[in-house]
């Protein structure tokens, strides 16, 4: 554990020095290049990674260089899929986790914050790629003017499928649903359009819908959309996206499972395309031990696990029947993908095996790519020679997993067993309790979070109904609880009754009686209070 957090500080403190505010470190030259944007990438893909080491004062730092520093208004042609997982997700995990990093929050916190504006900004940003006949975004947008009028329709499976986990976030924080409807309907998009033997490809023109590259698998360009359908599922707790993942794993496990490998096959007919093992591939024992799948997610592990100790890291692509790499794909940008599915399956088995890995996973990559300023790309395997390039997810994935996978009482592994109570404008919330999810670039996302934002229980409501109605009775404005900016059109300040029943939404709407709560003919209004719970007013 403690070389892991030595690692970090190597290269994070070269990155501070010689390549901040660029996106990402040159380690072999000492210098910075932009490469999805300008955001200062490797700062925010790194912030919560800075506080699982326990290093809240850092943490605090960078929280305000970034509010001085990153701009989003820039004429910047962006990924779509990037900026949402390393951006979106590191800002909102950041969010979350303020609190704990001893940041001072707003009083409505965590329904508002700087961070969380950012966040909102930056997914705003994105929100003109969506806007398509299918509802699958285009790949690439620019930041100060949309989609380009030129740019290809033509985006990978997992640059679609690959936003639920953040947007869903960002509504239940923000209260506007347009982020989590973007992101289901580009989900059920690709859904909608599998084959009928139930597989995706692996590119689709997003305005046609016609499959482009109709390679099916788990790697490369499908991968995270598979993962969240798991994760989406687990952090709203959704049946209808857990089952469409179990239905596609059915027909993964029926076509493209080979000896507790995973192939590539035509997605129409089932036929391999290709024989080949993708570094990529390696979350996905991770993913099977999320839904209780363990014994075959330990078998494909040690499968990868094979490879790792063939060559001291995993290459892009490894040809499997011939046992060797692939031409043009031998190299290892220091992926985090298989130190990933370790440290989930060592959560759940406490296999020692697993931590063997993470110990060759150090020794490999100090002896192979530590540099003097930094960790560096290996470009081939074989020879080992290097590339001048540090992706910023080395910060943000590859070593956050590993120490997790050594650091068992870190409070990410939290059982539920301590959490902290907050105070929102709208009641008691519990924060902190565990069950993180990691978005697909490990920044964890605390799903408590989701309920400390929203409208109030139910009976809270029938209790404030009844005080709303009171108060109209007596034609006192001010004490109408629905702003100006909450209400629908044709609701005025007077009209509690439908104000409320606006703010509840169907379900507490098909509950009511027509009747006023205060005339009911059956009950006094002294009873019909005691039912609901007293209520006590200063002036009465």
């Amino acid at each position: 554990r403690e070389r892991v957090r030595a690692m970090f500080y190597h290269a994070y403190e070269h990155y501070l020095h010689s390549a901040f505010p660029y996106d990402e470190l040159r380690p072999l030259t000492c210098d910075g290049q932009d490469t999805w944007g300008s955001f200062s990438l490797t700062l925010i893909d790194a912030l919560d990674t800075l506080l699982i080491l326990g290093n809240v004062s850092e943490f605090q730092r960078v929280v305000n260089v970034l509010q001085e520093g990153v701009d989003f208004d820039i004429d910047v042609n962006a990924s779509v899929f990037e900026t949402n997982i390393r951006v979106v997700g590191g800002l909102l995990s950041a969010h979350l986790l303020s609190k704990k990093a001893g940041v001072e929050v707003e009083a409505g916190w965590p329904c508002s914050g700087p961070l969380l504006r950012m966040a909102e900004e930056a997914a705003r940003k994105l929100l003109p790629a969506f806007q398509t006949p299918t509802g699958m975004p285009y790949g690439t947008v620019n930041l100060l003017h949309g989609v380009n009028p030129g740019e290809t329709p033509v985006t990978c499976t997992a640059g679609i499928g690959t936003f639920i986990v953040e947007f869903a976030t960002l509504s239940h924080l923000t209260g506007d649903p347009v982020f989590e409807d973007v992101a289901r309907k580009a989900l059920k998009a690709l859904w909608k359009n599998r084959s009928d033997i139930g597989l995706v490809g692996n590119h689709i023109d997003v305005i046609t819908a016609k499959w482009v590259a109709q390679d099916a698998g788990i790697g490369a360009g499908v991968d995270s959309y598979f993962e969240y359908l798991v994760k989406g599922a687990i952090l709203l707790q959704d049946k209808e996206l857990m089952s469409m993942f179990l239905e596609y794993n059915k027909a993964i496990k029926n076509y493209t499972k080979f000896d507790d490998w995973y192939l590539w096959v035509q997605m129409y007919k089932g036929t391999v395309s290709m024989p080949v093992f993708q570094s990529l591939e390696a979350y996905w024992p991770g993913l099977q031990s999320l839904i209780g799948d363990v014994d075959n997610a330990m078998r494909t592990f040690l499968n990868y696990y094979t490879v790792w100790k063939q060559f001291g890291g995993l290459p892009e692509f490894y040809n499997i029947p011939q046992g060797y790499t692939v031409d043009k794909r031998e190299g290892y940008p220091l992926r985090p993908e298989l130190i990933e599915s370790a440290m989930y399956l060592y959560r759940a088995t406490r296999d020692p095996t697993l931590l063997e890995l993470g110990r060759d996973a150090v020794e490999s990559i100090e002896r192979i790519s530590k540099v003097d300023c930094g960790f560096a790309t290996i470009k081939d395997l074989r020879d080992h020679r290097l590339d001048n390039r540090m992706e910023s997810f080395f910060l943000a994935e590859t070593v956050k997993y590993l120490y997790l996978l050594f650091d068992p009482d870190n409070f990410i592994h939290n059982d539920g067993s301590v959490f902290d109570v907050v105070m929102t404008p709208y009641g008691e919330c519990v924060l902190n309790a565990g069950g993180y999810v990691f978005n697909t670039e490990a920044h964890p996302i605390d799903p408590a979070a989701l309920h400390c934002c929203r409208k109030r229980k139910e009976e809270q409501w029938e209790v404030e109904d009844l005080m709303q109605e009171f108060y109209s009775l007596k034609k006192t404005k001010k004490f109408t609880f629905k702003r100006a900016s909450d209400r629908g059109e044709g609701e005025s300040a007077e009209d509690p009754v439908g104000a409320s029943s606006e703010k509840g939404g169907d379900k507490r709407n098909s509950r009511r009686s027509s009747h006023s709560l205060l005339s009911c003919p059956s009950q006094s209004f002294n009873s019909k209070l005691a039912v609901l719970g007293q209520v006590f007013l200063d002036n009465t």
